[in-house]
């Protein structure tokens, strides 16, 4: 989102898609529970200071919330537009939503903002917007959709996809590192948003805060796993290549933008529990104390699918996890062939994991990110 002035709000035609991801997937909002011990254990009290101060900028080349370092609290809502709304409407919608994420992320209230005493500790905030292809229609801009949002995503046999858990005109994803700042993010976007549009679907997630685990080291799951070793690092060569659209890339508008696909995954951590370690292990292909392969190294050594034990049987087997979720290669090619990425909350994945419960609520979104580099979108 590039830096305007309040008086130049005006909609373009490439300012309604510059800054915009697209996002579905997820349940229906519903309400939020807080508690208040009686007392609170001991922290250093600077450092959680500073920490709930730290803002992100919402102004820059890209969204913010994408290459950002992964916030411990997030909530993501798929919104479906009024049917009334035309695109004289979207830019009103977008004017006040731009300005609410404008001044909550700098940690200043929103005007009119039901609680601004919340408003004081921004925590990271961000929030990611994302068009859909019914908001696209809605703008007239049908024939901008890029082509692998109007072909939609497939069913695999796995999945249980249910209409109202999919899809969405509009996505919001905001993330902070205080749960009390993502739910008033939540109440002022879905306040200045309800005349123009309806929560379809909610899903928050959460993940251990900054300052109680080191930032150079991959987090766990709630399976005890380390997830998320083969994740691209922002900054690489290899992170611009998988989530950015190349500057060739078609259609122009999303060009140096980017896709979203949310995926809800359930975690049957009841059975997990009753497995002993080497079933656990097994299921996933890497061990749980480091999250090395089975066949040895560390966690960023290269599995090696061809091992095998004294008795001939795979050291990765061919059910697990890692080996399902490895892209084929002449190399690799004796394994299942779906990618799998980890995405901080949210995991994003075409095949159920062994360890997983057969009964999954996967939710399809299908996502134009373009960059952004227009304003009236709200692209923090």
């Amino acid at each position: 989102m590039a830096a305007e002035s309040d008086q130049n709000r005006g909609l373009s035609r490439r300012g309604l898609l510059s800054g915009i991801a697209l996002g579905a997937g997820g349940l229906a909002v519903g309400g939020v529970t807080g508690y208040a011990a009686a007392s609170e254990p001991s922290i250093d009290e600077a450092s959680a200071t500073a920490l709930g101060r730290e803002t992100v900028d919402c102004f820059g080349t890209h969204q913010a919330g994408i290459a950002t370092p992964r916030q411990a609290h997030v909530t993501f809502m798929g919104l479906d537009l009024r049917r009334e709304v035309n695109r004289e409407a979207l830019v009103r919608m977008m004017q006040l939503l731009t300005d609410d994420i404008v001044r909550l992320t700098q940690g200043r209230p929103a005007l009119a903002d039901p609680q601004p005493e919340l408003a004081d500790v921004p925590a990271r905030l961000t929030v990611t917007a994302g068009f859909g292809e019914g908001l696209l229609t809605a703008a007239g801009l049908e024939t901008k959709s890029p082509y692998w949002l109007t072909a939609g995503l497939p069913g695999f046999k796995v999945d249980e996809l249910q209409p109202r858990w999919s899809d969405g005109d509009l996505m919001l994803q905001v993330a902070a590192e205080d749960p009390v700042t993502v739910s008033h993010a939540v109440r002022v976007l879905l306040t200045d948003a309800r005349p123009f549009a309806k929560v379809r679907w909610a899903q928050s997630g959460f993940h251990r805060p900054a300052n109680t685990a080191p930032t150079s080291t991959t987090g766990r799951n709630l399976m005890g796993q380390v997830d998320g070793t083969i994740n691209p690092q922002p900054g690489t060569e290899d992170f611009d290549q998988v989530v950015w659209i190349p500057a060739d890339g078609e259609p122009t508008w999303l060009q140096g933008g980017s896709s979203v696909v949310i995926r809800r995954i359930e975690m049957d951590l009841q059975v997990w529990g009753g497995m002993d370690e080497m079933a656990k292990e097994e299921a996933i292909g890497r061990r749980l104390s480091d999250g090395a392969p089975l066949t040895g190294g560390d966690e960023f050594t290269a599995p090696d699918f061809e091992a095998v034990d004294a008795n001939g049987f795979e050291v990765i087997p061919a059910t697990s996890h890692m080996r399902l979720a490895t892209r084929r290669t002449p190399q690799t090619a004796s394994s299942a062939a779906p990618t799998t990425t980890t995405t901080g909350w949210m995991r994003t994945e075409n095949r159920r994991p062994a360890c997983c419960s057969r009964r999954t609520w996967p939710t399809r979104t299908r996502s134009s990110c373009p960059s952004s580099s227009g304003l009236p979108t709200p692209t923090c």
